[in-house]
């Protein structure tokens, strides 16, 4: 069983406490190291960029925030970069008509260029018995949400976080007998996600650094929960630099409060850049 499991509901919430909490930055103290031309700016979306909503689609994208992002990877020369748990083409909808270079589905997709083509992984289905398992644990009751992602299922229950604890207790069941060795658990904040092993936003943010625009460059990294722990960890191979939003992240250099602090970050860096 994944060692995931064992953390309590409680526990996935939040982050580690770092006993020297990195700097909380203001949009107008911006670390002096970010140049356009030295670093790559990578991206979480949900609960980095953009404030979590009750269920995943009800997210919203402001014009000013894509405005923002279009004349960032301009400045950056394309080295902008989504990473999240969402399928690309979700974050084209959601982003449209802006396109940036692209993680999604935790690592099991990626795009290298706006305008490039997709390519995903090749064990990264989850297998159909333990989807079909997975999906029923949403019957628990009133408020929890399935949501399919194809290379992952994510059960969501912000709307009934009573049922936290319980839905745990489902997933553990189904993953009796060793069922689950293959596959990851990752408790987030309100969420439990399911995927396969062998991909994650870390080795996305890896294959990302080994290609044009971003080889080269040293990697900024924004992210929020338990599973952009993987693209953090591998910050320090490209000399990068994370910053974690909501809660301290040991081994990250800054702390935002929240995705309104991230957006006045980037709109301020975008500003400063023109």
């Amino acid at each position: 069983m994944p060692d995931s499991l064992a953390k309590t509901d409680q526990d996935s919430r939040e982050f580690s406490v770092d006993p020297a909490p990195p700097a909380k930055p203001r949009p107008d103290q911006l670390p002096p190291t970010i140049d356009p031309h030295t670093n790559a700016i990578f991206l979480d979306i949900d609960g980095t960029l953009l404030d979590i909503a009750s269920t995943p689609l009800e997210v919203k994208v402001s014009d000013a925030l894509r405005a923002t992002l279009a004349a960032l990877s301009r400045e950056f020369a394309g080295a902008v970069a989504f990473v999240s748990g969402r399928p690309i083409a979700e974050m084209d909808r959601l982003f449209d008509p802006l396109r940036l270079a692209a993680v999604g589905g935790h690592g099991a997709e990626i795009r290298f260029a706006p305008d490039g083509k997709i390519r995903r992984a090749d064990n990264a289905m989850l297998d159909d018995a333990l989807r079909a398992e997975f999906s029923r644990i949403g019957r628990i009751g009133d408020g929890v949400i399935v949501e399919d992602k194809g290379y992952s299922l994510a059960i969501h229950y912000r709307l009934a976080p009573h049922l936290g604890g319980e839905i745990m207790k489902s997933v553990t069941a189904v993953c009796k007998n060793d069922r689950c060795d293959s596959l990851e658990i990752l408790p987030g904040k309100a969420v439990v996600e399911i995927k396969p092993g062998g991909y994650d936003k870390g080795t996305g943010l890896r294959e990302m650094m080994s290609v044009p625009p971003f080889t080269g460059r040293k990697p900024i990294f924004v992210g929020d929960d338990v599973t952009d722990n993987a693209a953090f960890a591998v910050l320090p191979d490209f000399h990068g630099t994370g910053f974690s939003v909501g809660g301290v992240v040991p081994g990250t250099s800054f702390n935002f409060d929240g995705p309104q602090d991230v957006r006045g970050w980037l709109r301020h860096l975008s500003e400063e850049r023109r």
